[in-house]
């Protein structure tokens, strides 16, 4: 009967979240603004739990401490239904403002639509890259249902993550600056999720430390969170290379002029 409830919860929890990536994809998308429509402090709540409970499951303590009554082949499945829920709760809750930043019409709203979409694709792909299985719970089920042991997760970093160590995150970043309609609400929901996606990418790396330890140290050390940090760090170096090329070039010059000017006086003395 257990293994039976086991299997049910398994398949249950996929196709929540199936349901959940729709109406998130629904909800990102933005809408217009709507009159009579505005709560910003519940909205804030709103916005603050889902990071809250995201990032405080995936907490090596917390998970720890969850493990003592949760197997490690459904700790995946518990952490995907709590993530679905509390969004789903956010998404079904959330109140439209009344006022908009902007609104596109025309080629600018297409243009922002096709980012959107791109932002999508970008984001399925890195959870691809990073163990798609992972993310949903499935593959730990998967080995509890086959009877076998689960593996130890590894470690290879390969595509997106060769260049940057959270292009899921950068993703997910995407998908909610990028819409047509940036109403009041919206604004907030932006403010509060930016913040949360740079301190849950911090959150990450320090997970990481703790799972990986040197291996993790020496991959953050090599490869950049985001790409904005990439760049700026390409053209720090360059203008530090460039201004030591051209002090040592101006000392070399200096010293030149010296010794040549050593030498005529010593000659001049003779």
């Amino acid at each position: 009967m257990l293994r039976f409830l086991g299997i049910t919860a398994g398949i249950l929890v996929q196709i929540l979240f199936a349901v959940t990536s729709y109406y998130n994809y629904v909800f990102l998308q933005g809408s217009p603004p709507r009159l009579g429509h505005w709560a910003l402090a519940w909205d804030a709540f709103l916005a603050v739990q889902f990071a809250v409970v995201h990032s405080l499951l995936l907490w090596p303590g917390v998970r720890r401490k969850l493990g003592r009554f949760i197997s490690p082949a459904f700790y995946g499945l518990f952490f995907c239904t709590a993530a679905c829920l509390t969004l789903l709760f956010t998404m079904s809750q959330w109140q439209v403002g009344d006022w908009a930043i902007w609104q596109l019409a025309g080629w600018p709203r297409v243009a922002m639509q096709t980012l959107y979409l791109t932002c999508w694709g970008t984001l399925f792909y890195s959870l691809c890259c990073s163990g798609f299985g992972y993310h949903t719970g499935w593959l730990p089920w998967w080995y509890w249902v086959r009877q076998k042991p689960i593996p130890r997760r590894p470690f290879e970093p390969r595509g997106a993550f060769s260049l940057i160590r959270h292009p899921g995150y950068m993703s997910f970043l995407g998908l909610v600056w990028f819409t047509p309609d940036m109403t009041s609400d919206r604004a907030l929901l932006v403010g509060i999720w930016t913040i949360y996606i740079f301190c849950g990418s911090y959150l990450k790396d320090l997970r990481m430390i703790h799972y990986l330890g040197n291996t993790y140290r020496e991959y953050r050390a090599r490869v950049p969170g985001y790409v904005r940090v990439v760049r700026s760090r390409e053209r720090e170096t360059s203008s530090r290379l460039t201004l030591t090329g051209t002090l040592g070039s101006t000392v070399a010059v200096r010293n030149q002029v010296a010794c040549q000017s050593a030498s005529h006086a010593m000659v001049d003395s003779r």
